[in-house]
């Protein structure tokens, strides 16, 4: 695969960010917007496709781009390369409170399948493609499988998650059943499938969602506490639905809305 070999250095507790150390002509790729910040020398490009090292000509360039269309990312990634004589850094930061987890791909085969919105960065070389899951006993995809990201290469790739990771090493034949909003990556060694969860009563009421992923050993899996559309869900209820009213937030104010008050 050719990946560059980059050095890191995470900093914090619960909003962090990686610090990427880069040789001279060494490149890193990463998600548009998920720049800190970075030394004087170092260029910013911006590059068409998956940022994989197999993505030469036009025609793998536009697969490249059409895999990350389909996983609902941006058609272009952002290049960052040391064009000094020295060596520079550039570091990219967490999107919400939680965990970045550095991934040796040279040490998981190769391989590793993500939440399409856990990738942050990685060395220039590894490839972000899309990863098909098409035995789903519900219509409900139409047919086109559960689609979560692959990292494929060799070199150093950064994976964000919210709240606190649990890394899960499953045994040949062990399984587990996780919220498919938890779950945060796996190698591609694990077998998984989509399970609708049985009885309306908790499918409706429950507050879990509507499907499991069952994942089963052997191989690793890393689970999150925190999934950004469960901390969003929440802050979107407790958001005052009166712009601008007096008394947000506050006991009195909960209770003049109970009561039908009208505040103007």
């Amino acid at each position: 695969m050719n990946n560059h070999d980059v050095d890191y250095k995470l900093y914090g507790d619960d909003m962090q960010f990686v610090e990427v150390e880069l040789d001279p002509q060494e490149t890193v790729i990463a998600e548009a917007g998920s720049l800190m910040m970075m030394d004087d020398q170092i260029r910013m490009e911006t590059i068409f496709g998956d940022g994989g090292s197999s993505q030469s000509g036009l025609m793998g360039k536009l697969l490249g781009a059409g895999k990350r269309v389909l996983t609902g990312e941006s058609l272009f990634m952002t290049a960052f390369t040391n064009e000094g004589i020295g060596k520079k850094h550039v570091s990219f930061a967490s999107p919400y409170p939680g965990k970045i987890i550095p991934m040796d791909l040279s040490e998981v085969s190769g391989k590793l399948i993500c939440q399409k919105d856990a990738f942050l960065a990685a060395a220039k070389g590894v490839a972000v493609g899309i990863e098909f899951q098409r035995k789903i006993g519900t219509g409900f995809f139409g047919g086109e499988g559960f689609i979560m990201q692959k990292l494929e290469g060799d070199g150093m790739a950064f994976v964000h998650a919210g709240g606190t990771i649990h890394k899960r090493e499953l045994q040949p034949g062990e399984s587990i059943r996780v919220d498919t909003g938890c779950l945060v990556a796996m190698t591609g060694d694990v077998d998984y499938n989509i399970e609708f969860v049985g009885g309306i009563k908790t499918a409706l009421f429950g507050g879990e969602g509507l499907f499991f992923a069952t994942l089963r050993g052997p191989g690793t899996v890393w689970i999150q506490s925190l999934p950004f559309s469960r901390l969003a869900s929440r802050i979107f209820a407790a958001a005052p639905q009166r712009g601008g009213s007096k008394g947000e937030g506050s006991i009195a104010g909960g209770l003049f809305d109970i009561l039908g008050g009208d505040r103007k």
